[in-house]
């Protein structure tokens, strides 16, 4: 099956356009996440100046921008809507007056969204993450429940759904009419300190290649096939061992992607 391979651009996110562009299609990429945010080329305050003419020069290296990610104010959405952009990705990160608090933020936050959303006919796309975010796919649909299905997606992340504890074969079936975009990343859980004779010890997610983790990617994609999805699938570049380049472990995990998915 053949999808839109893609790579998120955080690793090189203060790289022009014609520069980036030239990179993500030598790794053999044709779509493109590309972080809209204060530390990236394009910020939030000069997307609707920068955007375009960035995302222009991805295009001319045969490389389409399926989705940025930022946040939810109106320039973002106008930026995308000029440039091109169908999506943006966000995630619903959880505050110090607890989950159910938080929760009920982020759904006023997408809530005040829709309007933008429908206005400028870009979507919002929502991802799981470990940690202080929900985290799980299930707990995604929950937020968006009600939301306008055109408008509201999910971003179904391979890592962040084996580190919830589920299983793709459950979780896309469920998440399907949502289902906008496919983060392919892999992780482990890492010991950070001996525990001694302690009681578990203290552990971390730790991202590594696709092959190496608790993600079954080749069920993940089996499953999409199953699925009909045909949406991009974009690999991370997240990687939490610095020894060896991004680049070539990303070349490395997009030849497993495609092979597991029968790509040619």
């Amino acid at each position: 099956m053949t999808f839109l391979w893609s790579v998120f651009t955080k690793p090189w996110s203060t790289l022009p356009g014609d520069t980036l562009g030239g990179l993500v299609s030598g790794l053999g990429f044709t779509g493109a996440e590309i972080p809209v945010r204060d530390t990236a080329y394009v910020t939030p305050a000069e997307a609707v100046r920068l955007l375009p003419e960035f995302t222009a020069r991805l295009r001319a290296e045969g490389v389409e921008v399926i989705s940025v990610a930022s946040d939810l104010r109106e320039p973002v959405f106008a930026a995308c809507r000029e440039a091109g952009v169908p999506m943006i990705r966000v995630m619903a990160e959880l505050g110090p007056d607890g989950y159910a608090a938080s929760v009920r933020r982020a759904r006023r936050r997408l809530e005040d969204a829709a309007p933008l959303a429908e206005g400028y006919g870009v979507q919002v796309g929502v991802q799981p993450h470990h940690g202080r975010y929900v985290s799980s796919a299930l707990g995604v649909m929950d937020l968006l429940d009600g939301l306008p299905v055109q408008h509201f997606r999910v971003i179904w992340d391979a890592a962040h759904d084996a580190l919830a504890g589920d299983d793709p074969r459950i979780t896309l079936p469920l998440v399907a009419e949502r289902l906008g975009i496919v983060n392919l990343k892999n992780a482990i859980h890492k010991r950070t300190e001996p525990a001694g004779e302690a009681v578990g010890g203290h552990w971390k997610p730790w991202f590594v290649p696709g092959s190496e983790g608790l993600a079954d990617w080749s069920a993940a994609l089996g499953q999409l096939a199953e699925l009909g999805f045909t949406g991009p699938v974009c690999l991370s570049g997240q990687y939490s061992d610095p020894g060896v380049p991004v680049e070539k472990r990303l070349v490395a995990d997009l030849a497993a992607a495609r092979g597991a998915a029968g790509a040619v």
